[in-house]
């Protein structure tokens, strides 16, 4: 090669290589994006205007600041994986699992805000002015609790939500109120997340970590419980990739430069 050639064929190198020279910026205020966007989609679900019968007067109020209710969140395969309720503002509760990460069941590894796709919730509002410890609404809520909980299990193809306990059995049956559903993961995280094969690593990823809780601590049977109901979810993820995978695929290893 001429030294003409050589000259040519740095200069071209050196302007492909200052096209990368772009570093992040570690000043940014920004959250990272995926949690924006998480942030942005559970306002858009609980900031929504629901009307509700409040006895003598119909009112238009923001869905996530009804007190009473219950809540369940769905995977990427509209599978049920934990139902919970409150009585201190829904939008409250739902963030604290989401964005706070600050309950038992995401500390424990029992719900992984990652699989979450989507949220249903059955709002009580007939009990806004009702104190937290008056009877007759606290057992609705856990009467309702109880139904949909046993309502998400039928449906479940696995028979099995990721709860460590169940719901007390209520002294009667009480009827399923209006509910309110919708995705809280936009498309963009989406693509980022829903690839089968990353949510196997993830999924098994949240096994080992629950299996080390279990391991080191004495534990009830229900946490074994979610155990063996995430290891059903992981085995039928597994094998749905394999039943589906290329017959004569190559490995990159076999691949040629």
């Amino acid at each position: 090669m001429s030294k003409k050639d050589t000259s040519q064929y740095v200069e071209v190198v050196t302007e492909i290589d200052s096209s990368y020279n772009v570093l992040p910026d570690v000043s940014t205020t920004d959250l990272p994006f995926e949690t924006e966007e998480l942030r942005k989609g559970l306002a858009a679900f609980l900031d929504k205007k629901i009307e509700v019968d409040l006895g003598t007067t119909q009112k238009s109020v923001r869905l996530g600041s009804i007190k009473w209710g219950v809540y369940a969140f769905y995977d990427y395969d509209d599978e049920p994986i934990y139902v919970g309720q409150t009585k201190e503002k829904l939008g409250t509760r739902i963030r604290r699992h989401l964005t706070n990460q600050r309950t038992d069941a995401v500390a424990m590894n029992v719900l992984d805000p990652f699989e979450v796709h989507s949220i249903r919730v059955w709002p009580l509002p007939e009990y806004e002015a009702t104190n937290g410890k008056d009877d007759k609404a606290v057992e609705h809520l856990n009467a309702l609790e109880y139904c949909v909980f046993h309502d998400l299990l039928d449906k479940s193809k696995f028979k099995a939500v990721l709860n460590e306990k169940d719901p007390p059995l209520p002294k009667a049956k009480v009827p399923f109120p209006t509910s309110y559903a919708d995705k809280v993961v936009s498309d963009a995280v989406s693509k980022l997340r829903d690839h089968p094969d990353l949510r196997i690593a993830r999924r098994a990823s949240i096994l080992a970590k629950l299996a080390q809780v279990i391991s080191e601590r004495k534990v009830q049977r229900g946490l074994r419980r979610t155990l063996l109901a995430q290891a059903k979810r992981l085995q039928f993820l597994a094998q749905s990739r394999y039943e589906h995978a290329a017959e004569n695929g190559s490995d990159e290893g076999d691949e040629k430069d």
